[in-house]
């Protein structure tokens, strides 16, 4: 009913900048709170940053001042513009959507993952 598709990964030099996107799609539903989380190897998953549909936002320490998360209700699009990247930075960064749909009231939805790495 509802899928999540992230973009914008890649490589990019210590100190640089990357912007990641997700894109929900599908049919009657409605996106609530939204958020990253990344992988890195080895490791288990940790969350990055959330937005509510009414724009408040949370960060983890490690990215506070560096990443800005934000969304576009009108286009189902949240984003993550990281700055000032770091080599630990590097993982595999998850697009997470809570959804309401007709059968659901509230739905964990996940994007497949898209990695970014930071050379150092």
């Amino acid at each position: 009913q509802v899928q999540l598709v992230e973009s914008g990964g890649g490589l990019v030099q210590t100190g640089g900048s990357l912007r990641l996107s997700c894109a929900a799609s599908g049919s009657s539903f409605v996106v609530n709170d939204m958020g990253w989380y990344r992988q890195a190897p080895g490791q288990q998953r940790d969350f990055v940053a959330a937005i509510s549909r009414g724009g408040r936002t949370n960060y983890a320490d490690s990215v506070k001042g560096r990443f800005t998360i934000s969304r576009d209700n009108a286009n189902n699009t949240m984003y993550l513009e990281m700055d000032s990247l770091k080599p630990e930075d590097t993982a595999v960064y998850y697009c997470n959507a809570e959804v309401r749909t007709s059968r659901y009231s509230g739905m964990d939805s996940w994007g497949k993952g898209i990695l970014v790495t930071v050379s150092s």
